[in-house]
């Protein structure tokens, strides 16, 4: 059995971070190690939330793994809080990296223009550093501008993307993926390039009109899993767009109208019949 090693936080009640990676890989056949940057009583939605960094036990943790001959398949980040959290996860890639372990990094940090309030332009060129150390990156618009010094443009044409993935594949990642972007009214989508090859990676569905927290978590995890399955790119980003989308769809339909997350849970035995079409 394959396996992933995420690390992230986690949010005791809220479907994000690690509370979504975890069940979802491992439903997809994957097993799942998880490395906590830090514990927080709900995610950062919720007002009042309690945090306990981790980042002092994440050296200890995988220490012990080496110790342990342990091995890894995929090595997935997501948020990771500091700048210090950022070099830990170098030295693990270094530590439990190599030819055959795939390097995927979710740079989480901004969206809709605006960095997270914890983080300034410092952290961004951090996270951009950080990125090419990997196989894949998957950054949203907002993220992939921050990280290249490019203005932030909501009515973007193909040409300022075609110019925004030529800036983000020069910090070393072999597959640049943007998400949530279409060309077409009405969708969104990935659109990405294969450094090596020039190859695009391109996929559009249909735009559904809500915000959730945690989406862009899913996909990635879904994507991850896919990859490491054996799923070619487009098809791995097919897959998580189409179910990220389906998982939304289902979550507007619930009469309790849930706020803080989508409804993934309903909708895994659809990714798993999915997912059994190519593996």
């Amino acid at each position: 059995m394959k396996r992933i090693l995420t690390i992230q936080d986690i949010s005791c009640l809220g479907k994000c971070s690690v509370t979504v990676a975890l069940p979802i890989i491992s439903a997809m056949g994957v097993e799942t190690t998880i490395l906590p940057t830090a514990v927080l009583s709900t995610h950062t939605m919720f007002p009042d939330f309690t945090v306990k960094d981790l980042t002092d036990q994440l050296i200890p943790i995988t220490e012990h793994w080496k110790s342990q001959n342990v091995k890894f398949d995929a090595i997935y980040t997501g948020y990771l809080g500091s700048a210090e959290e950022i070099e830990i996860a170098k030295k693990i890639f270094a530590d439990f990296g190599g030819n055959d372990t795939l390097i995927f990094i979710d740079p989480v940090m901004a969206d809709n223009g605006k960095l997270y309030p914890a983080f300034d332009m410092e952290y961004a060129k951090l996270n951009a550093g950080l990125c090419g150390y990997a196989d894949v990156i998957v950054p949203n618009l907002t993220e992939a501008c921050f990280m290249t010094d490019t203005e932030y443009r909501e009515d973007y044409d193909k040409e300022y993307i075609e110019e925004l993935l030529g800036k983000l594949s020069k910090l070393g990642a072999k597959k640049v993926i943007l998400t949530g972007i279409a060309f077409t009214e009405g969708k969104t989508g990935v659109y990405g390039i294969d450094t090596e090859t020039g190859e695009r990676i391109v996929y559009e569905n249909d735009h559904v009109d809500a915000t959730f927290h945690g989406t862009g978590d899913i996909f990635a995890s879904v994507s991850v899993g896919a990859i490491t399955r054996g799923l070619d790119m487009n098809t791995a980003f097919k897959l998580a767009a189409d179910y990220t989308a389906k998982t939304i769809n289902v979550t507007l339909e619930n009469p309790d109208k849930p706020w803080y997350g989508v409804d993934f849970e309903a909708t895994i035995p659809e990714l798993v019949d999915e997912l059994r079409k190519y593996v």
